[in-house]
């Protein structure tokens, strides 16, 4: 039998309670950005940590296709479907130059937008789900409201200028971090580039580079998408993740954008640090009383992160709780006890401590009770 530990079981792994924003934000080293708008958003705790205009309504460019190509790979997901490319789908501007006549799948589509920004993969996408653009621009505009995205309105499939698409940067900060957790699109925002192996022609076979510098300028970057309009300016939508620390960071209408999204990052994660609570690895057995086992397996399972304060990560306190025994009945899953990460006695995560082996009532073998009872009693009878 493995070794039986008591409990409580204290274990000082210093952690912390995250700063409050106000604080964070009167520090004076806040970077200088030239964007007319934009956001530092923490995926983990989701929350802004520098921001400048993040609410104000503007031109996201061909950012939007941040929502054309999840909502594209999300019916890759299910039906990878062919496309032929037809002439109501062609579109001016950025392209993964389509001829009338080719066939590509769904996917490539989607690759077709977030590599080379291609309006003419946008607009296909768009009518071959949905019809027409304007009936794709429902579904975009019903998932930016279960997003929470309250200030955007999306017109176009493609990011082209219209007075009525717009969007903000922390709502697009918001897309990001919520097409993030789509693997589909994860894997393909964070590719330097992507070859497209037609269907018509079979022999054609295209590569197309990421138009997204900041993929090889810093080392953190884990995808992102680029945007251009005159009416726009530059845009620029990223996410870096460094120690299993995730920001998202977007600009609009940024003439130094690529150097912006650098120092924003640098910014956050010189300042805040993440503390993963995973004790999917805590073990321990538990004496049962009233069971055939003599003990029981408890295992630990995986809670959300904690963001800290970077200079603050060695003060939390992690300590597991549970009874000294437990009474069966015990079955595999059932919560005996938990594990809380606190600061000055305020939690700031906890999990949940599980059952992973199963005690009955009946007594078909004795208890190391029921031992222990009879070898005290044992010839006093």
């Amino acid at each position: 039998m493995k070794k039986i530990l008591s409990v409580i079981v204290v274990v000082v792994v210093t952690l912390t309670q995250t700063a409050q924003i106000k604080a964070f934000a009167q520090e004076t080293d806040k970077p200088a950005v030239n964007a007319q708008a934009c956001v530092l958003y923490c995926v983990d705790d989701g929350k802004v940590y520098f921001s400048v205009n993040e609410n104000k309504k503007m031109k996201p460019a061909s950012t939007t296709k941040l929502m054309t190509s999840l909502i594209t790979l999300e019916y890759a997901d299910s039906a990878d479907k062919v496309v032929a490319f037809t002439k109501d789908m062609t579109a001016e501007g950025s392209s993964m130059y389509l001829k009338v006549g080719e066939r590509v799948k769904l996917s490539d589509l989607a690759a077709g937008m977030m590599m080379a920004s291609g309006n003419d993969a946008a607009n296909a996408a768009a009518i071959s789900i949905a019809g027409s653009a304007e009936k794709f621009s429902e579904l975009m505009n019903n998932r930016a409201a279960v997003i929470g995205m309250k200030n955007t309105h999306f017109v176009t499939p493609s990011g082209l200028d219209d007075e009525n698409h717009y969007s903000t940067a922390y709502d697009m900060a918001l897309l990001m971090s919520y097409a993030l957790e789509n693997e589909s699109f994860a894997k393909l925002t964070s590719q330097k580039s992507v070859t497209v192996e037609f269907s018509e022609p079979q022999s054609k076979r295209t590569t197309y580079t990421n138009h997204n510098r900041l993929l090889s300028m810093y080392e953190y970057c884990t995808g992102g998408k680029t945007g251009y309009t005159m009416a726009a300016g530059r845009c620029l939508v990223s996410s870096a993740k460094k120690d299993g620390l995730t920001f998202v960071c977007v600009t609009l209408n940024d003439r130094n954008d690529w150097n912006d999204h650098i120092a924003l990052y640098n910014y956050g994660f010189s300042k805040l640090a993440c503390v993963e609570c995973d004790d999917s690895d805590y073990y321990l057995e538990i004496p049962c009383a009233g069971g055939d086992d003599e003990s029981i397996g408890v295992t630990g399972t995986k809670g959300k992160n904690v963001v800290v304060p970077l200079d603050k990560k060695s003060n939390v306190v992690r300590t597991a709780y549970a009874d000294n025994f437990l009474y069966a009945p015990v079955k595999d899953g059932d919560i005996v006890g938990r594990i809380e990460y606190t600061l000055d006695g305020k939690t700031l995560a906890s999990t949940n401590l599980t059952a992973v082996e199963y005690s009955n009532t009946q007594n078909k073998n004795k208890s190391i009770w029921t031992k222990i009872k009879d070898f005290f009693t044992y010839g006093k009878e």
